[in-house]
């Protein structure tokens, strides 16, 4: 047991700093900012995009449904850099005590400011010619992900940094506060939008011309190009499991750390299914979150509480499994991971760890192979009852038909370990009884 506790404690101290790390959570609040938008956005798109809706109401009916419902997807989904800029100003000045709507707003426009800028011209009927600049809706989605991310808390820091070393205009205290706290942040929003005009213009004179291609092509596509393969997602997985094992909220220590390149993914397969384009990748932030939390939640536990109130004879496991069916079906499993208990239960050890892995191979597999398509890239929310999360995930009926067979080998995994703790817990209440 000593030895035991010499291997978890450090792993339950590196677990627990990961997950209070600020940074990450700044990071993990920032994402969820979008999530409610990007909902609104996936429904609409769903609705544009339904299976066999051109043979329901006819084609041209449907492209008119499509043109009419486009916008909402464009408008929510496909600028989720934006969203990732403003939540992160707006969650880091939150945390060092500055204004965080100023934070926000000025990481945004730090952002749109190294941002490049494409030119449209345009004829008018009397030969007139009109040039505008504007934003490529990719640098504000995908593509710049991870430039949005950088560059927001570089933002931010340079933010607090000049408001807390007091480089600010004070207004007499007869002045209304919403004015007060506009010159209070003129100076530091001043200086800070200075340094990333410098790095636009700086960058202009480099092989890369922007510092969107230069994180691209440096930072952002070898770390998406790892994420999307299979044995990174193994890693993933197994991370997941292993800190759930010992208590820790799996789910929350490594999306923090994966949900950049998990996110990249998925918003380049949406800019690619809005476009009618080939989908380019299996693993993204849908696949994740479908094909594993989407079966009873993390570790895949529907199988097992079917099993515990179907197959088992221990009446303690009978009565988690009934109370724990409500929950899964939504896939809401602590009253198993605790209640069971999951935790440091060395029988259940090996399917609570094996049993994703072999699921999300099988998927993985499964779509490499064409038999169940790739996520779309809509937002499903999690907690989406299985077949129906995997359907609407992949916009097929394929995607909620491998959701139970996995259920299937969920339950094969846990079956003869399930058994096993069932004939100890009935020895123990025969004993007790």
């Amino acid at each position: 047991m000593k030895s035991l506790d010499r291997f978890t404690e450090p792993l339950l101290e590196f677990g627990s700093k990961l997950a209070a790390f600020k940074p990450l959570e700044i990071l993990r609040d920032a994402f969820m900012l979008a999530f409610p938008l990007t909902i609104f956005g996936s429904i609409t798109l769903i609705i544009a995009n339904f299976p066999f809706l051109a043979n329901l109401i006819g084609e041209d009916a449907a492209g008119t449904l499509n043109a009419l419902l486009g916008p909402a997807s464009t408008a929510t989904m496909s600028i989720a850099a934006i969203f990732l800029c403003l939540g992160i100003g707006y969650y880091y000045s939150k945390d060092k005590e500055c204004d965080p709507i100023f934070g926000a707003a000025i990481a945004l426009a730090a952002f749109l400011l190294v941002t490049p800028m494409e030119m449209n011209v345009d004829l008018e009927a009397g030969g007139q010619m009109l040039v505008s600049n504007i934003f490529n809706i990719d640098r504000l989605g995908a593509r710049g992900m991870f430039v949005a991310m950088i560059g927001a808390y570089f933002a931010s820091f340079l933010y607090c940094f000049f408001t807390k070393k007091n480089w600010t205009i004070k207004m007499p205290s007869s002045v209304p506060p919403a004015v007060s706290k506009s010159f209070a942040a003129l100076i530091p929003a001043v200086i800070t939008l200075t340094v990333f005009l410098l790095i636009r213009i700086g960058f202009m004179y480099t092989p890369w011309g922007n510092v969107h291609d230069f994180i691209y092509q440096i930072v952002q596509a070898p770390l998406v190009s790892l994420g999307r393969g299979l044995g990174a997602t193994i890693l993933a997985i197994l991370a997941i499991q292993f800190l759930w094992f010992f208590g820790l909220h799996g789910q929350i220590i490594v999306n923090s750390v994966l949900d950049p390149i998990w996110n990249t993914l998925t918003l380049e397969n949406l800019e690619a299914f809005q476009s009618g384009a080939q989908i380019p990748n299996i693993v993204t932030k849908q696949f994740i979150e479908i094909f594993t939390v989407g079966i009873g939640g993390s570790g895949m536990t529907l199988g097992a509480v079917i099993l515990m109130i179907f197959f088992c004879k221990s009446k303690q496991l009978k009565q988690i499994g009934r109370l724990a069916a409500p929950a899964g079906i939504f896939n809401v499993n602590e009253p198993v991971i605790f209640g069971m208990p999951i935790v440091l239960n060395p029988t259940i050890f090996i399917p609570w760890v094996v049993a994703p892995i072999i699921n999300v191979i099988i998927v993985y597999f499964a779509m490499s192979a064409g038999l169940v398509p790739y996520t779309t890239g809509i937002t499903v929310p999690w907690t989406t009852p299985i077949f129906i999360s995997g359907m609407l995930a992949t916009n097929s009926w394929q995607g909620g038909v491998v959701q139970l067979v996995e259920l299937v080998v969920v339950a094969l995994c846990w079956f003869p370990f399930l058994k096993s703790l069932d004939r100890q817990n009935v020895k123990i209440e025969a004993e007790t009884e």
